[in-house]
Protein backbone atom coordinates (compact mmCIF):
# COMPACT_ATOMS: atom_id res chain seq x y z
CA UNK A 1 0.00 0.00 0.00
CA UNK A 2 1.04 3.64 0.17
CA UNK A 3 4.07 4.80 2.12
CA UNK A 4 2.21 5.50 5.37
CA UNK A 5 -1.19 4.95 6.98
CA UNK A 6 -2.06 8.64 7.16
CA UNK A 7 -1.64 8.99 3.40
CA UNK A 8 -3.95 6.03 2.81
CA UNK A 9 -6.54 7.54 5.16
CA UNK A 10 -6.40 10.87 3.37
CA UNK A 11 -7.02 9.16 0.04
CA UNK A 12 -10.01 7.24 1.40
CA UNK A 13 -11.45 10.42 2.90
CA UNK A 14 -10.99 12.34 -0.32
CA UNK A 15 -12.71 9.58 -2.29
CA UNK A 16 -15.83 9.79 -0.14
CA UNK A 17 -15.82 13.52 -0.78
CA UNK A 18 -15.62 12.96 -4.54
CA UNK A 19 -18.60 10.61 -4.38
CA UNK A 20 -20.81 13.27 -2.82
CA UNK A 21 -23.60 14.46 -5.06
CA UNK A 22 -23.11 18.06 -6.18
CA UNK A 23 -25.45 20.64 -4.73
CA UNK A 24 -28.37 21.72 -6.85
CA UNK A 25 -27.22 24.26 -9.40
CA UNK A 26 -23.54 23.46 -8.82
CA UNK A 27 -22.95 21.98 -12.26
CA UNK A 28 -24.50 24.94 -14.04
CA UNK A 29 -22.07 27.33 -12.35
CA UNK A 30 -18.95 25.26 -13.02
CA UNK A 31 -16.39 26.54 -15.46
CA UNK A 32 -15.80 24.37 -18.50
CA UNK A 33 -12.15 23.94 -17.47
CA UNK A 34 -11.95 21.01 -15.00
CA UNK A 35 -8.25 21.66 -14.41
CA UNK A 36 -9.38 24.52 -12.19
CA UNK A 37 -11.68 22.25 -10.16
CA UNK A 38 -10.17 21.56 -6.68
CA UNK A 39 -11.62 18.04 -6.67
CA UNK A 40 -10.00 17.28 -10.03
CA UNK A 41 -6.68 18.71 -8.81
CA UNK A 42 -6.84 16.47 -5.72
CA UNK A 43 -7.55 13.42 -7.89
CA UNK A 44 -4.61 14.29 -10.13
CA UNK A 45 -2.29 14.58 -7.15
CA UNK A 46 -3.42 11.24 -5.73
CA UNK A 47 -3.04 9.53 -9.11
CA UNK A 48 0.48 10.95 -9.51
CA UNK A 49 1.37 9.76 -6.02
CA UNK A 50 0.07 6.26 -6.75
CA UNK A 51 2.00 6.12 -10.03
CA UNK A 52 5.24 7.17 -8.34
CA UNK A 53 4.80 4.57 -5.62
CA UNK A 54 3.86 1.84 -8.14
CA UNK A 55 6.99 2.51 -10.16
CA UNK A 56 9.17 1.90 -7.12
CA UNK A 57 7.10 -0.93 -5.68
CA UNK A 58 8.67 -4.35 -5.04
CA UNK A 59 6.37 -7.41 -5.06
CA UNK A 60 8.39 -10.29 -3.67
CA UNK A 61 6.15 -11.86 -1.01
CA UNK A 62 2.54 -12.60 -0.14
CA UNK A 63 2.60 -9.62 2.21
CA UNK A 64 3.71 -7.41 -0.69
CA UNK A 65 0.81 -8.75 -2.75
CA UNK A 66 -1.60 -7.92 0.10
CA UNK A 67 -0.27 -4.38 0.32
CA UNK A 68 -0.47 -4.00 -3.47
CA UNK A 69 -4.06 -5.27 -3.38
CA UNK A 70 -4.96 -2.48 -0.97
CA UNK A 71 -3.49 0.07 -3.37
CA UNK A 72 -5.30 -1.52 -6.32
CA UNK A 73 -8.55 -1.16 -4.39
CA UNK A 74 -7.77 2.48 -3.78
CA UNK A 75 -7.00 2.93 -7.47
CA UNK A 76 -10.35 1.34 -8.38
CA UNK A 77 -12.16 3.82 -6.14
CA UNK A 78 -10.20 6.71 -7.60
CA UNK A 79 -11.06 5.58 -11.14
CA UNK A 80 -14.74 5.45 -10.23
CA UNK A 81 -14.58 8.88 -8.61
CA UNK A 82 -12.76 10.31 -11.62
CA UNK A 83 -15.27 8.81 -14.04
CA UNK A 84 -18.19 10.22 -12.07
CA UNK A 85 -16.58 13.65 -11.82
CA UNK A 86 -15.89 13.60 -15.56
CA UNK A 87 -19.52 12.67 -16.23
CA UNK A 88 -20.68 15.58 -14.11
CA UNK A 89 -18.82 17.84 -16.52
CA UNK A 90 -19.63 16.07 -19.78
CA UNK A 91 -23.29 15.12 -19.21
CA UNK A 92 -24.74 18.66 -19.32
CA UNK A 93 -22.44 19.52 -22.22
CA UNK A 94 -23.52 16.38 -24.10
CA UNK A 95 -27.20 17.05 -23.39
CA UNK A 96 -26.81 20.59 -24.68
CA UNK A 97 -24.91 19.34 -27.73
CA UNK A 98 -27.60 16.72 -28.43
CA UNK A 99 -30.22 19.44 -28.24
CA UNK A 100 -28.32 21.56 -30.76
CA UNK A 101 -27.92 18.59 -33.11
CA UNK A 102 -31.64 17.80 -32.90
CA UNK A 103 -32.53 21.43 -33.55
CA UNK A 104 -30.40 21.56 -36.69
CA UNK A 105 -31.63 18.11 -37.75
CA UNK A 106 -35.05 19.69 -38.21
CA UNK A 107 -33.44 21.56 -41.09
CA UNK A 108 -30.81 19.10 -42.33
CA UNK A 109 -33.15 16.08 -42.57
CA UNK A 110 -35.71 17.60 -44.96
CA UNK A 111 -32.91 19.42 -46.78
CA UNK A 112 -31.02 16.16 -47.35
CA UNK A 113 -34.26 14.49 -48.44
CA UNK A 114 -34.97 17.27 -50.93
CA UNK A 115 -31.38 17.06 -52.21
CA UNK A 116 -31.62 13.29 -52.72
CA UNK A 117 -35.04 13.43 -54.38
CA UNK A 118 -33.86 16.10 -56.81
CA UNK A 119 -30.63 14.25 -57.62
CA UNK A 120 -32.50 10.97 -58.13
CA UNK A 121 -34.96 12.62 -60.52
CA UNK A 122 -32.17 14.19 -62.57
CA UNK A 123 -30.30 10.87 -62.73
CA UNK A 124 -33.52 9.03 -63.66
CA UNK A 125 -34.17 11.51 -66.48
CA UNK A 126 -30.61 11.17 -67.77
CA UNK A 127 -30.81 7.37 -67.58
CA UNK A 128 -34.12 7.38 -69.50
CA UNK A 129 -32.73 9.67 -72.20
CA UNK A 130 -29.58 7.59 -72.52
CA UNK A 131 -31.62 4.38 -72.79
CA UNK A 132 -33.82 5.96 -75.47
CA UNK A 133 -30.75 7.12 -77.41
CA UNK A 134 -29.15 3.68 -77.29
CA UNK A 135 -32.38 2.01 -78.42
CA UNK A 136 -32.61 4.34 -81.44
CA UNK A 137 -28.97 3.66 -82.28
CA UNK A 138 -29.68 -0.06 -82.09
CA UNK A 139 -32.75 0.31 -84.36
CA UNK A 140 -30.65 2.13 -86.94
CA UNK A 141 -27.96 -0.53 -86.72
CA UNK A 142 -30.51 -3.31 -87.18
CA UNK A 143 -32.05 -1.52 -90.19
CA UNK A 144 -28.63 -1.31 -91.87
CA UNK A 145 -27.90 -4.93 -91.00
CA UNK A 146 -31.27 -6.05 -92.42
CA UNK A 147 -30.68 -4.06 -95.63
CA UNK A 148 -27.26 -5.70 -96.08
CA UNK A 149 -28.71 -9.17 -95.58
CA UNK A 150 -31.55 -8.48 -98.05
CA UNK A 151 -29.09 -7.08 -100.61
CA UNK A 152 -26.90 -10.17 -100.28
CA UNK A 153 -29.88 -12.36 -101.26
CA UNK A 154 -31.20 -10.15 -104.11
CA UNK A 155 -28.11 -9.20 -106.10
CA UNK A 156 -27.65 -5.94 -104.20
CA UNK A 157 -31.31 -4.96 -104.22
CA UNK A 158 -33.08 -4.23 -100.94
CA UNK A 159 -36.39 -2.72 -99.95
CA UNK A 160 -35.64 -1.90 -96.33
CA UNK A 161 -35.94 1.79 -95.49
CA UNK A 162 -32.46 2.65 -94.25
CA UNK A 163 -33.27 6.23 -93.37
CA UNK A 164 -31.91 6.49 -89.83
CA UNK A 165 -34.17 7.53 -87.01
CA UNK A 166 -32.87 10.84 -85.64
CA UNK A 167 -30.76 10.19 -82.58
CA UNK A 168 -31.37 12.77 -79.83
CA UNK A 169 -28.34 14.46 -78.36
CA UNK A 170 -27.06 13.11 -75.09
CA UNK A 171 -27.94 15.19 -72.01
CA UNK A 172 -25.18 17.73 -71.35
CA UNK A 173 -22.51 16.69 -68.85
CA UNK A 174 -22.53 20.17 -67.32
CA UNK A 175 -25.42 22.54 -66.69
CA UNK A 176 -24.68 26.18 -65.85
CA UNK A 177 -27.11 28.50 -64.08
CA UNK A 178 -26.79 31.88 -62.44
CA UNK A 179 -26.56 30.31 -58.99
CA UNK A 180 -24.53 27.17 -59.64
CA UNK A 181 -23.27 24.45 -61.94
CA UNK A 182 -24.23 20.79 -62.20
CA UNK A 183 -21.60 18.32 -63.30
CA UNK A 184 -21.55 14.57 -63.84
CA UNK A 185 -18.97 11.89 -63.24
CA UNK A 186 -18.78 8.11 -63.27
CA UNK A 187 -18.69 6.56 -59.81
CA UNK A 188 -17.84 2.91 -59.17
CA UNK A 189 -20.42 0.94 -57.20
CA UNK A 190 -20.20 -2.69 -56.08
CA UNK A 191 -21.91 -5.48 -54.23
CA UNK A 192 -20.58 -8.87 -53.15
CA UNK A 193 -22.33 -11.36 -55.42
CA UNK A 194 -20.57 -14.49 -54.09
CA UNK A 195 -18.62 -14.19 -50.80
CA UNK A 196 -17.12 -17.66 -51.31
CA UNK A 197 -15.19 -16.39 -54.35
CA UNK A 198 -13.64 -13.43 -52.54
CA UNK A 199 -9.83 -13.58 -52.23
CA UNK A 200 -8.56 -13.95 -48.65
CA UNK A 201 -7.11 -10.43 -48.53
CA UNK A 202 -10.68 -9.05 -48.70
CA UNK A 203 -11.99 -11.17 -45.82
CA UNK A 204 -11.94 -9.58 -42.35
CA UNK A 205 -12.18 -11.89 -39.29
CA UNK A 206 -15.11 -11.23 -36.96
CA UNK A 207 -13.03 -10.61 -33.82
CA UNK A 208 -16.08 -10.14 -31.58
CA UNK A 209 -17.55 -13.48 -32.60
CA UNK A 210 -14.17 -15.22 -32.37
CA UNK A 211 -13.59 -13.87 -28.85
CA UNK A 212 -17.05 -15.05 -27.75
CA UNK A 213 -16.43 -18.58 -29.07
CA UNK A 214 -12.88 -18.80 -27.67
CA UNK A 215 -14.08 -17.52 -24.27
CA UNK A 216 -16.59 -20.37 -24.25
CA UNK A 217 -13.65 -22.78 -24.59
CA UNK A 218 -14.36 -23.78 -28.19
CA UNK A 219 -11.46 -24.30 -30.62
CA UNK A 220 -11.56 -22.62 -34.02
CA UNK A 221 -9.39 -23.84 -36.93
CA UNK A 222 -6.78 -21.22 -37.74
CA UNK A 223 -7.07 -19.54 -34.32
CA UNK A 224 -4.46 -20.10 -31.59
CA UNK A 225 -6.02 -19.54 -28.18
CA UNK A 226 -4.55 -19.68 -24.68
CA UNK A 227 -5.30 -18.55 -21.14
CA UNK A 228 -3.44 -15.96 -19.12
CA UNK A 229 -3.87 -15.09 -15.47
CA UNK A 230 -5.54 -11.74 -14.84
CA UNK A 231 -6.30 -9.81 -11.66
CA UNK A 232 -9.77 -8.69 -10.58
CA UNK A 233 -10.20 -6.12 -7.84
CA UNK A 234 -13.42 -5.72 -5.84
CA UNK A 235 -13.11 -2.55 -3.83
CA UNK A 236 -15.16 -2.10 -0.65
Amino acid sequence: MLSDESNTTSITTSISHFLDKPAEGEIATWPITPEEDPKYIALLEQASSLLSFAQGRLVASDQDVKAATEDLSIMAKLKKALKERQTEYTKPVKEHLDGIVQTFAAVTVPLDQADKITRDKILAYRATEEKKRREIEEINRQKEELAKREAALNDGEFTVNTTPVPVPAAPPKRVHTEVGTLGTSKVWKFEVSDPFLLPREYLVPDMVKIRKVVTAGVSIPGVHSWQEEALRINSK
